[in-house]
């Protein structure tokens, strides 16, 4: 089992940056790609980023790439989203996930999930 707690939202003006940090516990996260997904109310949630297990490969959502930097520090368990230049429509919940494919698109299935930590814009 694998444990993920996201932390680092919070509000910010649009242009404004954030970190968001995820911190796992209970296995390490080198064994896994790691996600991170985001929820905007009344929406269904949407891949933004992945890493792959070495932190080799990265991919991105069109709508996040140039702006959003996925990283991750195996050796303190630990996976981050650096975001730039935010924008109103980047609002949400965001969350990150952890999986045992090697596909970094979004779409394969995600075996352990965090709580989510808000993410709010303002324009």
């Amino acid at each position: 089992q694998v444990q993920l707690v996201e932390s680092g939202g919070g509000l910010v003006q649009a242009g404004g940056s954030l970190r968001l940090s995820c911190a796992a516990s209970g296995r390490t996260i080198s064994r896994y790609a790691m996600g991170w997904f985001r929820q905007a109310p009344g929406k269904e949630r949407e891949f933004v980023a992945a890493i792959s297990q070495t932190g080799a490969s990265t991919y991105y959502a069109d709508s996040v790439k140039g702006r959003f930097t996925i990283s991750r520090d195996n050796a303190k368990n630990v996976v981050y989203l650096q975001m730039n230049s935010l924008k109103p429509e980047d609002t949400g919940l965001y969350s990150c996930a952890a999986t045992s494919s090697p596909i970094l698109d979004g779409r394969s299935p995600y075996d352990y999930w965090g709580q989510g930590t808000q993410v709010t814009v303002s324009s």
